[in-house]
């Protein structure tokens, strides 16, 4: 495989229960294979300061967290995130596979809290001085499956989070669907209910189209 200036960012999305950990293990597995340089992460999280915040925000008991606390929390270790890790890798010519970033944001807090969809935007635009991934797969799964997968993976009710509602999570569905819908060029919507080979060759060509796109930018 032939250099890149500036690495690739590639991010994978999605509701609970999609597969997203399933398919980048695959996903990082074959890019290694090629003697690609990944480096893989996640959200939130990434950093010393993103996992204690991860930790703060998604374990049972610790605490009340209202909306906007968590809002503000998750955008605090995505800004740590971005400056200390993503940016670097990149810089160094590195693929970034990364579980989650703001349209997780705008999905949970936005939509699922109610906090407004505008509103979480500007604060993770400005939070990531405006970073963007340059492909998104969004692993779409509907509620009914996702509430099968969660109730097999998590018997203890899963993180505060993922115990949210039914109602809460086919809202977060239906966020995750619009942004792509926004802007096509930048999303690759998958379906998650196939099976998780048949799924990862759907992932394998879009993020090898990318990748010999920015090889011929280079």
């Amino acid at each position: 495989m032939t250099g890149r200036e500036r690495g690739v960012f590639i991010v994978v999305e999605g509701g609970d229960g999609a597969g997203k950990t399933t398919q980048l293990d695959l996903l990082q597995a074959w890019l290694e294979e090629r003697g690609v340089p990944v480096d893989r992460t996640r959200e939130p999280g990434g950093t010393v300061v993103g996992e204690e915040l991860r930790q703060l925000v998604l374990e049972h008991g610790r605490g009340e967290i209202d909306p906007r606390t968590e809002a503000l929390i998750f955008a605090a270790s995505r800004s740590a995130h971005v400056t200390q890790r993503i940016v670097p890798a990149l810089e160094a010519g590195t693929v970034v596979l990364c579980d989650r970033y703001i349209d997780s944001s705008v999905a949970y807090q936005g939509v699922g809290r109610e906090l407004g969809v505008e509103e979480i935007s500007t604060l993770n635009e400005w939070a990531t001085a405006g970073l963007q991934p340059d492909l998104t797969l969004l692993l779409d799964v509907d509620a009914d499956v996702s509430r099968a997968r969660r109730s097999v993976r998590d018997a203890d009710g899963g993180d505060r989070i993922e115990a949210s509602s039914d109602d809460f999570h086919t809202r977060l569905r239906a966020a995750f669907l619009a942004r792509a819908e926004a802007e096509p060029q930048r999303y690759a919507v998958l379906d998650a209910a196939v099976d998780p080979e048949a799924l990862h060759h759907s992932v394998r060509e879009h993020v090898a189209a990318l990748l010999a796109t920015s090889e011929d930018a280079a």
